[in-house]
């Protein structure tokens, strides 16, 4: 399995060097074939190309298996036409990876909620409220005078489909539950298609329950009834609001796995930011871009039918829960004492104790 390691900024280039090191020993323990390859963007890119995202790097994306791709500053960024480019949103819309997959289950020593949730959320990728990623030409935003601004929401018949059909082929290998998320109510022609279309692809899984919540109301129901979640599926900006607040009361943004995902190919990218405040003193939580890592491995192990490759991916997820369960191995977040470096070690030093399939 070829995969592409693209850094980024801030802790990106610190917390890549942690799972990559994860993987490795995944490698030697089951003898998966890894190889990776390292491509420089974000902030560094910029100073050596001229651009965030040069355009060798998108030209190898489809000849590789997949993408790990650290967090990314875009906000220091200057603007696109001087070479500022968002390589999350770019690789989100321009490979088609419509859909972000967040699981949230919550873990006993970290959560503050009084009931267990065990959830995913699967949250359209290319179009929604971005800006950047739902017009042909142009900005989804403007400004006709200096004291308005418009935006506008991108919903369409093919996005809402495809992403419906994920989340209900999930639900099928877990608890035959899809919850679609909404506010009909009030923005009633965009989310109403959204719905219609949720509705045409549910007929397609008898099998599968499918419930209808107003987006406020799902915000509540995390809190006080997180069990009644199986598969979450919603558009572009309720998914990105109702997935940190899911990662928090389950446990920390820092915990939580995250892919992005099309047909033909597949980025693991933290759930969290770039952290430049702390940048370059090793103190960062690996751990999200870990379990990101470990959701490709199975990801390519589904798509190629290689049980190799889906086994490495939970031996790697047993190894964190159990390296995060011992208070003296966690990262000082999340009340340890372990810098960036000596968690992956840890995590390592699991593995290495389990070399056969799971």
């Amino acid at each position: 399995m070829k995969i592409l390691v693209l850094p980024g900024d801030g802790i990106g280039p610190e917390i890549t060097r942690a799972t990559l090191e994860v993987l490795r020993a995944a490698d030697a323990a089951l003898s998966l074939g890894l190889e990776f390859e390292t491509r420089e963007i974000g902030l560094a890119a910029l100073a050596t190309h001229g651009t965030t995202l040069p355009p060798e790097v998108l030209t190898r994306i489809p000849e590789v298996d997949g993408v790990i791709l650290g967090p990314v500053s875009h906000y220091e960024y200057p603007p696109r036409e001087r070479g500022g480019i968002n390589p999350s949103s770019e690789l989100r819309v321009r490979f088609e990876l419509y859909a972000n997959i967040r699981p949230c289950r919550s873990r006993p020593a970290f959560s503050i909620l009084r009931k267990p949730m065990d959830l995913v959320i699967v949250r359209e990728n290319t179009e929604g409220f971005y800006s950047d990623r739902n017009m042909y030409a142009g900005s989804g935003e403007f400004m006709p005078d200096a004291d308005s601004a418009f935006s506008i929401r991108k919903i369409t018949a093919r996005g809402s489909a495809r992403i419906a059909r994920a989340a209900f082929l999930l639900a099928r290998g877990r608890r035959r539950k899809v919850t679609a998320v909404h506010k009909a109510n009030v923005v009633k022609l965009s989310d109403g298609l959204f719905l219609r279309e949720v509705r045409k692809v549910a007929q397609e899984f008898p099998d599968v329950e499918l419930e209808e919540l107003i987006v406020d109301a799902t915000a509540a129901l995390l809190i006080r009834t997180p069990e009644r979640f199986d598969v979450i599926v919603t558009t572009n900006m309720f998914g990105d609001i109702l997935s940190d607040e899911a990662s928090e009361l389950s446990g920390s943004l820092g915990l939580g796995g995250s892919i992005n995902a099309g047909d033909a190919g597949c980025v693991a990218q933290a759930q969290h930011g770039s952290a430049p405040d702390i940048a370059g003193r090793n103190i960062a939580n690996p751990t999200s871009l870990i379990l990101s890592a470990a959701m490709l491995l199975d990801w390519r192990g589904q798509r190629c039918a290689d049980p190799k490759l889906a086994a490495a991916a939970t031996l790697v997820e047993r190894a964190v829960e159990q390296v995060l369960e011992n208070p003296r191995t966690r990262t000082r977040d999340i009340g340890g004492s372990l810098d960036t470096d000596a968690f992956a070690d840890a995590v390592i030093g699991v593995l290495r104790q389990k070399k056969t399939y799971p």
